[in-house]
């Protein structure tokens, strides 16, 4: 079979499962590779990119250890720490994305869940930004209870967003303060509240390509809406900062598998960019229909809202 071949499968109904030997994902030219999860993308998604941007809500002190993270209280880094921000702050970067034509805003804090003051202070940002700006809403904000998510639904909040970060073989090495079956649960309930569930995770920490297949065919098991693929960019104080950054072949290859595995679910371009060339235009040709644009949450952005748009208006995406 080839690549071509099986993305008309994939268009036509197949779904890949987990157990299936899916070593091809490895041993394909890289170039037909992403031509087939192109072809997929444009069936199945179509022409249109969706465009996220993000403000960090409440940085810093994290109690969790995950070994990536500048935020967590357990790495020395100089990572900013502040409380929940105050709500013209928020609003103003909203109003500001909504006006560039970005199509969902989303606050994203530190910490395994936020505080009973903090919360209370997110659903009443969120309730005026959902009466006051023309733009789809985001949170990112831990383990919420079926109540917390659902307060959020109401207050105008229609996707929320949790990595599983990598696969469940290899959770423990990322993280040991909370479990993979936690963030699956999460997912669960985001699914069940009926609001958009939008999870990926970080390539480049020294995971399997097993590992990838896995996490990727997860997702696609819960039905998860929209999945941000981050590189890894090793932080200075963190476990991790001694890895070397992966190649712009690897993030490709890794790109179009997500594509195959997750055929129906946006591919969404999230930290790491700057590791790949014009801002990572070779991947919107690899499966990619989204990317997050705009400010990014702790690590330096290479693109913007208007020259993403640009960019993306060139090659014919709307």
């Amino acid at each position: 079979m080839t690549a071509k071949e099986l993305a008309e499968e994939i268009i036509g109904g197949r779904r890949l499962k987990k157990g299936e030997d899916l070593s091809f994902f490895l041993e394909w030219d890289l170039e037909d590779l992403c031509q087939g999860a192109d072809a997929i993308r444009k069936a199945m998604i179509g022409d249109r990119v969706d465009l996220c941007s993000i403000i960090n809500g409440k940085s810093g002190k994290c109690p969790e250890d995950c070994k990536y993270c500048a935020q967590s209280a357990h790495h020395a880094t100089n990572c900013e720490v502040y409380d929940f921000l105050p709500k013209e702050t928020i609003l103003e970067a909203c109003k500001m994305h909504a006006n560039a034509g970005v199509d969902r805003f989303a606050i994203v804090t530190a910490g395994k869940v936020l505080d009973a003051e903090s919360f209370e202070k997110a659903i009443a940002v969120y309730e005026e930004m959902h009466r006051d700006c023309h733009i789809d809403l985001c949170a990112s904000m831990g383990f919420l209870s079926r109540e917390q998510l659902h307060r959020l639904h109401e207050a105008g909040v229609s996707s929320y967003h949790h990595n599983i970060e990598t696969s469940e073989r290899n959770f423990p090495n990322i993280c040991t303060t909370h479990t993979y079956a936690q963030k699956l649960e999460t997912l669960r309930m985001v699914k069940e509240e009926g609001m958009w569930a939008c999870s990926g995770g970080i390539i480049g920490m020294g995971e399997t390509w097993e590992d990838r297949v896995d996490m990727a065919l997860s997702l696609q098991e819960i039905g998860v809406d929209s999945i941000p693929i981050n590189v890894l960019m090793p932080i200075p104080g963190t476990p991790l900062a001694h890895l070397e950054a992966i190649t712009e072949d690897e993030i490709l290859r890794t790109i179009a598998m997500f594509r195959y595995c997750n055929p129906q679910a946006h591919i969404r371009l999230a930290a790491g960019r700057a590791l790949m060339q014009q801002d990572g235009k070779k991947a919107f040709q690899a499966g990619a229909s989204a990317t997050i644009t705009g400010n990014m949450l702790t690590t330096v952005n290479c693109a913007n809202v208007e020259s993403d748009k640009n960019m993306l208006e060139k090659m014919g995406r709307r």
